[in-house]
């Protein structure tokens, strides 16, 4: 699984320098975390609609966007950012929809314990990351293009939040395709699983009938040795009193003496 998954990220991974090391892109993460700051003070029924958004199956599956922190934050800082937004979407807190307000509070209860595990969160990092480094390289191909073309080599992405947009649609298919992915693993061991499953049993309901078998074998072999004496007994004193057939012989015929 693990060899699977750096293939896939190899797969996505160019060589481009890490976003945060470019001069011309620095502007994009300080924009990022703007928009952060500024999400993260919605109300409690905004959190909750906007958890359980249309789609929501495949955006939380981002920890750090469900939790709406930065990936660089610091334990103390996303542990802060959980409790905040744990006590805004609590159930008891959200007392006239508190079955929404439970569905929301498990997506965020579960997103701060994948980010609790390193290796986790090890791997959202390495998506975003992935997602980033996929658009830089994309822009780059495409200024190429108009360069070669003789044109302004000005994209959409050039403006910090189109590049925003890009990187979260493309993070996002990424996570998507690797759920995906997990889900066709899941559902092809789980099919193995049944088919060794149905192989034991039939193997054992085999065995089980071979020694019923073998039982009922040994139970009845005295009867049928008996039964197998009786019939032989019985041919043998059959055969000594059975009398010797007699013949009826045919009446003398005298000779007919001539005068």
């Amino acid at each position: 699984a693990a060899q699977g998954w750096t293939g896939f990220l190899c797969r996505l991974r160019y060589r481009t320098r890490e976003i945060y090391l470019n001069p011309g892109m620095r502007n994009v993460h300080v924009n990022v975390k703007q928009i952060e700051k500024r999400d993260s003070v919605l109300t409690s029924k905004q959190q909750i609609d906007r958890l359980l958004r249309p789609g929501s199956s495949y955006f939380n599956l981002n920890p750090f966007e469900v939790l709406q922190i930065d990936p660089e934050a610091t334990d103390e800082e996303l542990k802060k950012r959980f409790r905040a937004l744990s006590i805004l979407v609590h159930p008891d807190k959200n007392q006239d929809d508190p079955d929404r307000a439970q569905l929301a509070f498990e997506a965020v209860d579960k997103a701060y314990k994948n980010l609790l595990d390193p290796e986790q969160k090890k791997r959202a990092v390495d998506v975003i990351q992935a997602g980033r480094e996929y658009v830089e390289h994309n822009m780059k191909e495409k200024k190429k293009q108009l360069k070669k073309d003789g044109k302004p080599q000005f994209l959409e992405e050039d403006d910090p939040e189109m590049f925003r947009q890009a990187v979260y649609k493309q993070t996002m298919k990424l996570f998507a395709e690797l759920e995906i992915k997990r889900k066709e693993r899941e559902a092809k061991d789980m099919h193995e699983r049944k088919r060794a499953r149905e192989e034991e049993i039939e193997t054992a309901e085999k065995a089980k009938r071979e020694r019923e078998w073998q039982k009922n074998f040994e139970e009845t072999r005295d009867g049928r040795v008996d039964s197998w004496r009786s019939f032989q007994a019985g041919k043998s004193k059959a055969k000594k009193e059975k009398k010797p057939r007699s013949f009826l012989k045919p009446p003398k015929v005298k000779m007919e003496q001539r005068e």
